[in-house]
């Protein structure tokens, strides 16, 4: 259900399925205001797709289980500039692993402290990603494996499209994970309008819908990138 809520800082919906578990989330974000501020709730991600979407929050925090019922959701979310970040169970990685191809920003674990949801939720609203080193790690495995019977000439062709700013804005992008565009834009001395339309033809060019591919894409063709935590 949508929560009343004054000019608040990051606006965060909450989906899980159990109620107990919205209500502690709700008071450990509530803990945070002004700087952040739960704006909806929600048991499903049916209720949820609607709800954010009538809300318009920056972070949805979503119970990772949820992704296996619903595998549309994240993707919904994501096409529409809000940053998912899954709430998951430790023994569920693939679950996770999947839902990020989709388009999540990031993982954190049921069993981990309120400080570290803080800190995730902020780092993702930023537009870094949180992800942990042995997921990077599984996620560029799988996107190997996926892209593995592509030869080196169609990954020359696609760098090769990129002008010498574009290069310049993935190098920027992947070295800076948690650098939002208004960040990006200013040390690259140019509009967060144009920073836009130059990381929307990079995505073209390289056949990447989001920051976590590129990110594994870079990574995998040679640029340094340090996972977040």
């Amino acid at each position: 259900m949508p929560a009343h809520t004054t000019n608040p800082g990051i606006r965060v919906v909450l989906v899980d399925k159990h109620r107990l578990v919205l209500c502690g989330l709700q008071r450990i974000i509530d803990d945070e205001k002004p700087d952040l501020a739960v704006v909806g709730t929600s048991t499903s991600c049916e209720n949820a797709v609607e709800l954010a979407l009538d809300v318009a929050p920056d972070v949805v925090v979503l119970d990772a289980a949820l992704t296996a019922q619903n595998d549309a959701v994240v993707p919904m979310m994501s096409e529409r500039n809000m940053r998912v970040l899954l709430l998951g169970a430790m023994d569920a990685s693939l679950t996770h692993e999947v839902a990020i191809l989709r388009g999540a920003c990031g993982v954190v674990r049921k069993e981990d402290t309120p400080e570290v949801l803080i800190k995730a939720i902020k780092r993702v609203h930023s537009g870094e990603l949180w992800l942990d080193r042995s997921t990077t790690g599984r996620l560029f495995v799988e996107l190997s494996r996926q892209n593995g019977r592509a030869s080196a000439n169609p990954i020359n062709g696609k760098l090769g499209s990129l002008t010498s700013r574009e290069h310049d804005i993935v190098r920027s992008l992947v070295s800076r994970p948690g650098a939002d565009n208004k960040t990006l834009a200013s040390e690259l001395h140019i509009g967060e309008h144009t920073l836009r339309n130059h990381l929307s033809r990079i995505y073209d060019k390289l056949g990447v819908p989001n920051r976590v591919e590129l990110y594994i894409f870079a990574q995998r063709h040679g640029v340094n990138i340090r996972p977040n935590h």
